[in-house]
């Protein structure tokens, strides 16, 4: 594991951004973040403003209020903000309104996830979903804003079996190869296992998702694999136990993907956080029922 002890030393605070932009994949270190933003700017250098912009605001507001220093420091209150200036940045033109919301709905996540924090609720990316759905539905029926142009961008998809690559580069809205791979070196400097798991979380959903009357499109391009990244990660060990919940999760995030695809509205990362969520429950459960 390559740790960002110098990093932190010579430059504090945007070793606290970059933790936080890490922490998009529940990954503590600045390298990592740095990896991500790299990735990001290869795709599109205004999604990579608008994941600092996000990550930025979300950061201040969290010194402003006072909270926790030390989780502050961990990034816990950077990544969902983080994701809301990416996704919104690939989802509408960049105008100036667009900046303006950005940064105000980075505050409110992290207001939402400083709730979460203190009544101990794992949520995990669920303020960064809320907050943009919010605004989508404010944009798309209030104030007007034209799609992005990189909503229509296409991608070369070289082979299908690099689809969990892909799947690692959708966690951040990143549809290249180049990305994906970054992103996989990103988690694997903070843990190499949680890497594996990652990838092998990808391989499982795609699978899964060929059984569904479904675009293989969507599969090569990891669509169907991003939210079983995030999964497979929570649920990395080195037993057997934690293969199988991770398994449990991974197939229930494809279910709900499905789900949604079906009422048509837009993921985000909430397949991942509520089969996560169930499956943490399912985990307690099975824990408290074996040793009674």
């Amino acid at each position: 594991m390559l740790k960002d002890k110098l990093l932190k030393e010579k430059l504090p605070f945007i070793t606290t951004l970059l933790r936080g932009i890490g922490q998009i994949m529940l990954m503590e270190n600045g390298w990592t973040g740095l990896l991500f933003l790299i990735g990001v700017f290869y795709g599109s250098p205004i999604m990579a403003a608008g994941g600092t912009l996000g990550v930025l605001s979300g950061t201040l507001t969290a010194r402003a209020f006072k909270y926790n220093p030390k989780e502050i420091e961990q990034g816990l209150y950077g990544f969902s903000a983080a994701l809301v200036g990416v996704a919104i940045t690939l989802f509408y033109q960049p105008v100036f309104s667009i900046w303006i919301a950005i940064a105000a709905g980075s505050i409110i996540a992290t207001m939402l996830q400083h709730y979460f924090i203190i009544k101990k609720i794992p949520v995990f990316t669920l303020p960064f979903v809320l907050v943009t759905w919010g605004l989508m539905l404010f944009f798309n029926y209030v104030v007007t804003i034209e799609p992005s142009a990189l909503l229509s961008k296409s991608y070369n998809i070289y082979a299908n079996y690099l689809f969990p690559f892909h799947g690692f580069g959708q966690v951040i809205f990143q549809g290249s190869l180049f990305a994906g791979l970054i992103f996989v070196l990103a988690v694997f400097v903070q843990s190499p296992l949680a890497s594996l798991y990652g990838i092998a979380g990808a391989i499982l959903a795609g699978l899964l998702a060929t059984y569904l009357p479904i675009s293989t499109d969507n599969i090569i391009i990891g669509l169907w694999s991003y939210n079983a990244v995030l999964s497979a990660i929570v649920f990395t060990g080195k037993k057997i136990s934690n293969a199988i919940w991770m398994a449990v999760a991974v197939a229930l995030t494809v279910l709900f993907y499905y789900l949604m695809l079906i009422a048509n509205f837009p993921a985000l990362t909430f397949p991942f956080v509520v089969a996560t969520g169930l499956t943490i429950a399912f985990k307690r459960f099975f824990s408290t029922v074996k040793h009674r």
